[in-house]
């Protein structure tokens, strides 16, 4: 946390909504949900919101009426409105780096009109999207050889950030979709034990490579694809235009790019209005749409269209991402919940909350407000999660009993991709009632009643009144996916507003590569490190470690 406690937080006053609030929530502390329930019997029915094929149930969370009168009121006293208009409008709203964020013109219709600096954007996201489709029609196809004339068999993804984690979720959330004849593995790491394993198994003559990188300067991701070309080259007798068979670059460097040994032609851009994290329905799911086809690629795109279209048009107290948004915000800023465990009860979304780690704590994890003043407030909350059911037998004993307040996100499907037996009922059934676990609790007089010893009762009660929203979806298809994404990166945009700090830079990154960069050679000089005691200290137990052998 900051240097304000969570109850300091709760007090800073910041707008006359702000303030009315963080009194409200005062007046709340009190109420259990078991109260709350009691004196409003329907809410489980009216605070739900079924729009775009998801149904939000957020009635368990903390909240009353007049809660959600004052977040809208805080939506509309930080120009929630406005700022919608102006991203989807193309405006400069990453101000840090003076550019625009237009990830949703990656997935508009052909039709759309959205400009940059006075240029339609769309005609160029379509012209990437048509290239990505008929290179993947080759590569599927068998079209596509390799330099001793096999076709791809294994598509290798190189990248790190958002040049991974969307492609990795993606391609496992929808791989009951994928070709199972294409083995897909990616590589992130600069461990170079991440390279190894993907590549052990692998036939370099039957091997693609896509390096991800805009600049195709990043450190991690041009050290691993420069020794994928090294294995590729030692495979197959050295003979580097084999490079070109082998590799294709996402990427706007065409220079790089091309004296790397990769065609130009088989180059995919995006643009600098498309954030890394925000990235994944670009040419940087070039892996995706080889691993699930350009048809399956376009639904997932016409996902995270309707929900776009929904976050513009809904009023916010109808809008999915705003109500996720602005209840995230109530959570974190008022009741003391910094934590959020993301729980997808769906074992094909089990990369999902890593995924929403650098969405969320990379767009919101910031100190100051878009005009460098103090944020004054705590801002990004903690994601994580696992799927269910394993959760279950593992950290939810801390969310139930433990002393920290942890909101949580259940996500669900009412059918299941894979039908056998019982399974999905079992699954489903524990999805709902691990929600009513949290909200209502088991009180001490109920322990008793099942017989408990009294020495046992404390130990066996549950306090409850623990927030939770649960997303409902009718099955995991690709346009489903595209939903869940989009719900996620406007909730984020949304709180980002209420906090009027920048969602679309990264600063935060930068200074340890920096620093990497300057200890590097450092660890194989001889010379005294010139950094503090501690730094130094490591820096001459590495070289003593290496000259052991």
């Amino acid at each position: 946390m900051s240097d304000l406690s969570a109850n300091e937080t709760a007090s800073v006053s910041r707008s006359p909504a702000w303030d009315a609030l963080a009194a409200h929530a005062r007046e709340l502390e009190p109420l259990h949900l078991r109260a709350i329930f009691a004196a409003d019997p329907e809410r489980g029915e009216r605070l739900a919101l079924d729009a775009a094929g998801i149904y939000l149930d957020y009635s368990k969370n903390r909240i009353t009426d007049e809660t959600l009168r004052l977040l809208v009121a805080l939506a509309d006293e930080a120009g929630l409105r406005a700022r919608i208009d102006a991203m989807f409008g193309g405006d400069k709203v990453n101000v840090s780096e003076g550019r625009a964020a237009l990830h949703v013109a990656l997935r508009a219709p052909r039709d759309a009109v959205i400009e940059v600096d006075g240029g339609n954007v769309v005609p160029a996201v379509h012209d990437v999207l048509d290239r990505m489709a008929a290179f993947a029609g080759r590569v599927r196809g068998g079209a596509w050889r390799g330099h001793t004339g096999k076709p791809i068999r294994n598509i290798v993804n190189i990248g790190i950030g958002g040049s991974d984690l969307g492609p990795v979720m993606a391609c496992e959330a929808l791989r009951h979709y994928s070709r199972r004849d294409l083995v897909f593995r990616f590589v992130s790491n600069v461990d170079a034990t991440d390279f190894v394993e993907a590549t052990r198994d692998l036939a370099a003559d039957e091997t693609l490579f896509i390096v991800s990188s805009k600049t195709f300067t990043t450190q991690e991701t041009m050290t691993n694809a420069h020794s994928a070309r090294d294995w590729l080259l030692a495979a197959l007798g050295g003979d580097v235009s084999a490079v070109a068979k082998h590799f294709v670059a996402v990427s706007t460097n065409a220079e790089a790019v091309a004296a790397f040994g990769i065609a130009t032609d088989n180059m995919f851009g995006f643009w600098d209005w498309v954030g890394g994290r925000y990235s994944m329905d670009s040419a940087i799911g070039l892996s995706t749409m080889l691993a699930i086809g350009p048809e399956h690629f376009r639904a997932m795109l016409s996902g995270f269209r309707a929900i776009d279209e929904h976050f513009r048009a809904a009023p916010f107290d109808r809008n999915l991402p705003v109500l996720m948004g602005l209840l995230g915000v109530w959570n974190n800023n008022f009741l003391g919940a910094p934590t959020v465990a993301v729980l997808p009860y769906e074992q094909y979304l089990k990369r999902f909350p890593a995924y929403l780690q650098q969405l969320t704590m990379e767009s919101n994890g910031k100190h100051v407000r878009a005009d460098g003043t103090p944020a004054g407030c705590e801002t990004g909350p903690v994601y994580w999660g696992e799927p269910g059911t394993n959760g279950q037998h593992s950290f939810y004993q801390l969310i139930h009993q433990g002393t920290r307040r942890i909101a949580c996100d259940f996500i669900a499907f009412g059918q299941p991709l894979n039908p056998l037996g019982v399974h999905h009922d079992l699954l489903l059934a524990n999805v709902i009632a691990q929600g009513e676990a949290l909200a209502f609790g088991k009180t001490a007089d109920e322990v008793r009643a099942e017989g408990t010893p009294e020495w046992l009762v404390p130990h066996r009660v549950f306090d409850g009144n623990r927030a939770s929203n649960t997303l409902l979806l009718d099955r995991l298809t690709p346009a489903a996916l595209g939903k869940l994404v989009a719900l996620y990166e406007h909730s984020v945009f949304t709180q980002a507003a209420i906090w009027g700090i920048d969602p679309f830079d990264q600063w935060g990154v930068e200074l340890g590569k920096q620093l990497a960069k300057r200890i590097v050679p450092e660890l194989s000089a001889s010379d005294a490190p010139a950094h503090d005691s501690s730094t130094n200290a490591l820096i001459r137990r590495v070289r003593a470690l290496r000259a052991r052998g």
